[in-house]
């Protein structure tokens, strides 16, 4: 015949205390971790405003540099025009009159071409430079933004780590409570398992993991004995309101 399980008597309203206090400092850990991914999230933000300005100050230079390129092809295909220019009045015949004239007319559409290219270049290199200013206002704004968000945070983490040093000063005085007969078992319980280690009896059945409870463990836990489910293994309590 298998050995019974030894009655250990426990009150629902010190396993209730010890569920609230792994639930608030689960929660109370949870915004302590958060706050050194927000301060990066802010910084990426910040590091991508910058990088903007650096794309927008290396588009402005390539885009002068194309304008100089064809400021400086223009330059050249106007001296040619001005050597042109002289050959055809200096023409011997008229075949040759003809040749330089359609030469000077093919450079001259050529050359308009090129200057309307040259005009398109110039407009967007302002608009580049509107857009690299505006860039650094973003950077100015974003940075001003982090800080406040810096400051923020970094005093809420100090205050949730007051709020975390308060709870586990709770935690180890509510499990000094805990029976010795039971407090092996509970330790390495809610060392892995937190506060999924406890759960309240709601509507006869298991809180965690929602397994109807027989009777006998109903009866069990209204007695204030100590109690797990039989499927999860968490230790129930009857949930008191207030």
């Amino acid at each position: 015949m298998a050995k019974s399980e030894p009655v250990i008597e426990i009150s629902a309203d010190l396993l209730q205390r010890l569920h609230r206090i792994y639930r608030q400092r689960n929660d109370i850990q949870g915004q302590i971790d958060r706050c050194p991914r927000q301060i990066a999230a802010g910084q990426a933000q910040v590091q991508k405003c910058r990088q903007a300005v650096v794309d927008a100050i290396d588009m402005t230079k390539r885009t002068k540099m194309a304008a100089d390129q064809k400021q400086l092809q223009l330059k050249e295909r106007e001296n040619r025009l001005d050597v042109l220019e002289g050959k055809l009045n200096a023409a011997s015949s008229n075949r040759e009159y003809d040749s330089f004239k359609e030469q000077i007319a093919a450079d001259k559409q050529a050359n308009s071409v090129l200057s309307d290219e040259i005009l398109e270049l110039l407009e967007r290199i302002d608009q580049l430079e509107i857009d690299r200013a505006a860039r650094e206002a973003e950077v100015i704004e974003r940075v001003a933004e982090h800080d406040t968000m810096v400051k923020t945070v970094s005093e809420r983490l100090q205050s949730l780590k007051g709020d975390l040093a308060r709870v586990e000063a709770e935690r180890l005085e509510a499990e000094a409570l805990v029976p010795s007969g039971a407090k092996q078992e509970y330790d390495r319980l809610v060392a892995a398992r937190g506060e999924d280690a406890l759960a309240p009896v709601e509507n006869d059945t298991c809180g965690g993991c929602y397994q109807m409870l027989t009777t006998q463990i109903i009866n069990r836990i209204r007695l204030s004995q100590l109690v797990r489910c039989p499927a999860c293994n968490a230790f129930l309590y009857n949930k008191k309101l207030g």
